[in-house]
C-alpha cells in the first residue's frame, strides 16, 4: 500500500515518526523499544533516516595521518525491512539521499528496496558531511533531490541505467520530497525555494513533508505559497518538541528555523530539566492541536528515536 493512497483515504489527522539507524556498534533492539512505545497509538507510518558517510583523519604515533571514510549510522535498508516484517500493519519509509551515491549505486538501492517490498520513500539531496562547507555529489551522482526523484520515476517506467537490458521490469515507488516553511538554508528566498520544491513534484513526487517549524502561521503561509504556485499534493508538517535548553541555540543554527518569542519567554522560566521538558511538550500539544483543525492530513514528529519525547504529546492529541 502506498502512503499516499492511505493519506487519501484517511478520514482525520494520522500521524507518524521518524527514527534514526542505531550507531556502529548498537543493534535494532534499542530501535524496537522506540517502536513498541509508540506502535499503540497507530501510527501511519515509520521513516528511517539515512546518514551520509563521512571523512575522518586519524593520527598514529609514529605522526602518520591517516584518511577514512566511515558511516556512523549505517543500516536504513536491513532497518526498514525489519520493521516492515515486524510491525505488519504500518508503512515504513526509508530515506533516500544523493549524497555518497552515484546514478548505478542508487538504482541498485532501490533494487534492493523493491525485492524487499518497500515501495514508500522519502527522497532527499541530503546535507553535506561536517568535512564539507558545501553539497558535493558523487562522480556520476545526483546534485539535488529533482535528479534523484527523475531516477526513480523511470525505473517505475522499467528504464534502468544500462539501456540495453532487455525485458525490464517496473518498480513501484511512491515519493515523498523535502519542504521548507522558512525556506531551504541555501535558497535565496522563499520564491526561489518554491520553484526548486515545484520541480520535485513535477518530477513524481506524491507528498512534501516539511522541516521542523515552532509557529504554525509559517506552516500556514507555506501551504498557500505553494497553492498559488500550483503544487496541490498533501504537504505534512513536520514538528518537533524543545526538550532541553541547548536545543534553543542549537536548533535555529541547524536547521534554519526561527524559535517564537513567545516560546523563548516560557522556556526562560524553566530552572529545571523537567520543566523546560514540560514546557516543549506542552506547546508541542498545541501546535499539533491548531495543525489538526487546520486539515492537515498527517502530523510527522522529529523524535530523535526517543519515544519519551514525543509519547505524551501523542497519547494527549491522538
Amino acid at each position: 500500500m502506498f502512503l499516499i493512497d492511505k493519506l487519501k483515504q484517511a478520514k482525520s489527522t494520522q500521524f507518524s515518526f521518524e527514527i534514526l539507524p542505531p550507531l556502529k556498534g548498537r543493534n535494532i533492539h534499542d530501535i524496537y523499544k522506540v517502536i513498541d512505545e509508540l506502535i499503540e497509538f497507530n501510527p501511519l507510518n515509520i521513516n528511517v533516516t539515512y546518514h551520509q558517510q563521512e571523512v575522518v583523519f586519524r593520527e598514529y604515533d609514529n605522526n602518520i595521518i591517516e584518511k577514512k571514510t566511515i558511516r556512523k549510522r549505517p543500516g536504513t535498508v536491513a532497518i526498514a525491512a525489519a520493521i516492515n516484517y515486524k510491525y505488519k500493519d504500518t508503512i515504513v519509509v526509508p530515506h533516500l539521499i544523493c549524497g555518497g551515491f552515484n546514478k548505478n549505486e542508487t538504482e541498485d538501492a532501490l533494487i534492493d528496496l523493491s525485492f524487499l517490498s518497500i515501495n514508500n520513500l522519502l527522497v532527499l539531496r541530503g546535507d553535506p558531511p561536517t568535512s564539507q562547507k558545501k553539497f558535493i555529489p558523487e562522480k556520476d551522482g545526483h546534485a539535488n533531490a529533482n535528479e534523484l526523484v527523475t531516477q526513480i520515476m523511470q525505473l517505475n517506467q522499467g528504464l534502468y541505467c544500462d539501456n540495453e537490458l532487455k525485458n525490464t521490469k517496473k518498480t513501484r515507488f511512491s515519493v515523498g520530497v523535502a519542504g521548507y516553511p522558512e525556506k531551504h538554508n541555501e535558497a535565496p528566498n522563499i520564491e526561489q525555494d518554491i520553484y526548486y520544491l515545484k520541480k520535485k513534484i513535477d518530477a513524481g513526487a506524491d507528498y512534501i513533508v516539511t522541516q521542523m517549524f515552532f509557529d504554525n502561521q509559517k506552516y500556514f503561509n507555506f501551504v498557500k505559497i505553494c497553492r498559488n504556485a500550483g503544487i496541490n499534493v498533501p504537504i505534512i508538517p513536520g514538528i518537533k518538541p524543545i526538550i532541553n535548553n541547548t536545543e534553543v541555540n542549537l536548533i535555529p543554527k541547524t536547521f534554519n528555523v526561527d524559535i517564537p518569542i513567545e516560546l523563548t519567554k516560557e522556556l526562560s522560566k524553566a530552572t529545571t530539566n523537567e520543566a523546560f521538558f514540560k514546557i516543549g511538550q506542552e506547546w508541542t500539544v498545541a501546535q499539533s492541536k491548531e495543525l489538526i483543525k487546520f486539515g492537515v492530513p498527517e502530523i510527522h514528529y522529529f523524535t530523535l528515536s526517543k519515544a519519551e519525547n514525543v509519547k505524551e504529546i501523542i497519547a494527549k492529541v491522538f
